[in-house]
């Protein structure tokens, strides 16, 4: 198990999600996107205007989700019996 924070995963606010995998993190992640874009969050929508911006470009998002990627996995594992 890996946390990453809402921040980190391109958005706005430093809720920590937590998974397995990144798929699921990044799962995890839009849900949390889509409750506060249905919320009228403003400082997430700003972010997610910056995410609209980066899926223009093909290339760049597949950048952007193999650096995520890349970085989910350097992560140390988490012990959630503590």
């Amino acid at each position: 198990m890996k946390k990453m924070t809402c921040r980190q995963l391109g958005g706005a606010c430093d809720l920590e999600f937590r998974a397995d995998t990144f798929e699921e993190i990044a799962e995890i992640s839009k849900k949390h996107g889509t409750e506060m874009f249905q919320k009228g969050d403003e400082v997430h929508l700003k972010a997610m205007e910056g995410m609209k911006e980066l899926m223009k470009d093909t290339a760049k998002m597949q950048e952007w989700f193999e650096r995520k990627r890349r970085e989910f996995d350097s992560l140390p594992d988490i012990d959630e019996s503590k």
